[in-house]
């Protein structure tokens, strides 16, 4: 296979997803996707290309040609890390899949359009949202979700990141009250942007985001899914926000709107 740095380009990471994933502007703070903490514990040696949208699911992204996109700007030995599930399971019939059906057919053209452009797919569960009892029991609101792309890996044979049941050991390590903090609960002082909800148990925080892109990447270089001389500082623990890459307005959108392809039907 052709690695792209055999043709003087860095070879890509590029990530499919949902809010949760998203490069945040600066109008969102202190919200942030954990994808744009990825490049903090990747040298340059990689690129990483975040296509993941706001409200999508396996079948829309796919649907509305941002799967194509992916596809039609790939080159052989780029990789896509791809998760889905938080919004497959709303009703929303634009957005809805069943778990052991639909939803496995959507994540199977992922993985088998990658395989077709020379790349490497990588299944992501995604993290579960912060719903705790007082008895400190994390509810499961993803379902069945993350077995059904857990067996999909399986039979594929697609490396898997497992945040889903690592998320679980997370917020019922640190319990209804120390798990604020992951996600986007304002501190005393911090402004309400217009496009931010306070205490928000779906997204994270810049300090969420940091861990969750720590475990991500920690977890492609054990199981060997990148070469080990792409990571770096996984055990630094202090970032401030000026690290985090925040997006201008104009750059946000202009991402939103051009990843997605002319051609989405296929």
């Amino acid at each position: 296979m052709t690695h792209p740095a055999d043709q003087g380009q860095r070879p890509r990471i590029f990530v499919a997803g949902g809010s949760n994933a998203v490069s945040r502007p600066y109008s969102y703070l202190p919200m942030a996707g954990w994808v744009q903490a990825m490049p903090l514990f990747l040298t340059d040696h990689v690129e990483v290309v975040n296509c993941a949208r706001a409200r999508a699911s396996s079948k829309s992204f796919r649907e509305r040609g941002r799967l194509q996109w992916i596809l039609e700007n790939m080159s052989p030995g780029d990789y896509l890390l791809f998760g889905f599930g938080q919004n497959d399971v709303k009703p929303d019939p634009g957005l809805h899949t069943k778990p052991f059906s639909t939803f496995i057919e959507h994540m199977s053209a992922y993985v088998h359009g990658v395989r077709e452009a020379g790349g490497h797919p990588v299944i992501m569960l995604p993290y579960e949202r912060r719903r705790i009892d007082r008895h400190g029991n994390v509810s499961r609101f993803l379902g069945d979700y993350p077995l059904a792309a857990q067996q999909l890996a399986e039979d594929e044979h697609v490396p898997v990141i497992d945040l889903y049941r690592q998320s679980l050991q997370w917020w019922e390590e640190l319990g209804p009250e120390n798990s604020k903090p992951v996600f986007v609960y304002l501190r005393p002082g911090e402004p309400l942007q217009a496009n931010v909800q306070d205490a928000d148990n779906v997204h994270l925080r810049a300090e969420g985001a940091v861990e969750v892109a720590r475990f991500v990447v920690r977890s492609m270089l054990e199981q060997g899914v990148i070469p080990g001389h792409w990571g770096r500082d996984l055990d630094r623990r202090r970032f401030s926000y000026d690290e985090m890459g925040w997006l201008d307005e104009e750059t946000f959108w202009h991402r939103t709107k051009t990843r997605v392809s002319k051609y989405p039907g296929k």
